[in-house]
C-alpha cells in the first residue's frame, strides 16, 4: 500500500514551491543589484557570478542545486511506503519551480543549478560525469552556457551508457531535462555561434 495521493501531491506542490524560491535575485537585492535588470537578465547563479561577484555565483550555485537535491534525495523519506517515482517527481516538480516561478510570472533561469542536484539525488554517477564535463569545458573555454549545455549532454549519455535502458522513467526524463536546458540556452547558443558570448570573466569574444 502506496501512501496517499492526497500526501503525494502535497509533497510534489511543496517541491515546486522550494524550487521557485529565487535564490540569485535574492542575493542580488540583498547587495542592492535588480539581477532581472543586469548582465544577461537572467536570476541563475551565472549572473549572479558575473554582477555580484564569483563568491556569490558560488552560494547562488549551492543554494539552487539543493532546491532539487532535497526533494529528489529527502522527500521519499518522508512517506512510508514511497512509490519509486516521487524521488524523481519531486525532483523534476523543483526544476520546474526554479524554471517558472510562480512569483516571477513563470520566467525563472535555465534550471542547470537546480537539474544537478535532482541528479545527485537520484542517478549520482551521471551526475559526477556531468560536473566533470562541465569543470572541463569552462576551464578550457570559461564559457557557462557551452558547459552547461555539453553536461546536459553528458548526462542523459552516460546514465544510458552504465544502467541502459531498464528504468524507462527515469531515461525518458533525463533526455528531457537535458532537451530543456539546451532550449533554455538557446540564446546563447546563438551567440556561441556569432561569437559574441560573454565568457565567465566577463569579456565578449568579437565576431
Amino acid at each position: 500500500m502506496t501512501a496517499p495521493p492526497l500526501t503525494l501531491s502535497l509533497l510534489i506542490a511543496a517541491a515546486y514551491l522550494l524550487g521557485a524560491i529565487p535564490n540569485g535575485l535574492v542575493i542580488a537585492r540583498l547587495k542592492g543589484i535588480d539581477l532581472q535588470k543586469t548582465g544577461s537578465g537572467n536570476i541563475g547563479a551565472t549572473n549572479v557570478f558575473r554582477c555580484v561577484g564569483k563568491s556569490w555565483g558560488v552560494l547562488a550555485f549551492v543554494l539552487d542545486a539543493l532546491k532539487g537535491f532535497i526533494p529528489a534525495y529527502f522527500f521519499p523519506h518522508w512517506v512510508d511506503p514511497a512509490p519509486t517515482w516521487l524521488g524523481l517527481a519531486c525532483g523534476i516538480a523543483a526544476v520546474a519551480g526554479h524554471t517558472w516561478p510562480v512569483w516571477l510570472k513563470f520566467k525563472g533561469g535555465k534550471g542547470v543549478s537546480t537539474s544537478a542536484g535532482l541528479l545527485l539525488g537520484i542517478a549520482p554517477a551521471a551526475a559526477g560525469i556531468g560536473f566533470g564535463v562541465f569543470a572541463v569545458v569552462v576551464v578550457l573555454t570559461r564559457w557557462v552556457s557551452l558547459s552547461s549545455i555539453l553536461a546536459a549532454i553528458a548526462v542523459p549519455v552516460a546514465y544510458l551508457w552504465m544502467n541502459g535502458a531498464g528504468n524507462i522513467p527515469l531515461s525518458v526524463a533525463l533526455v528531457a531535462m537535458s532537451g530543456l536546458v539546451i532550449y533554455k540556452h538557446r540564446a546563447n547558443i546563438g551567440r556561441l555561434l556569432a561569437g559574441t558570448e560573454p565568457r565567465i570573466v566577463g569579456r565578449t569574444k568579437s565576431a
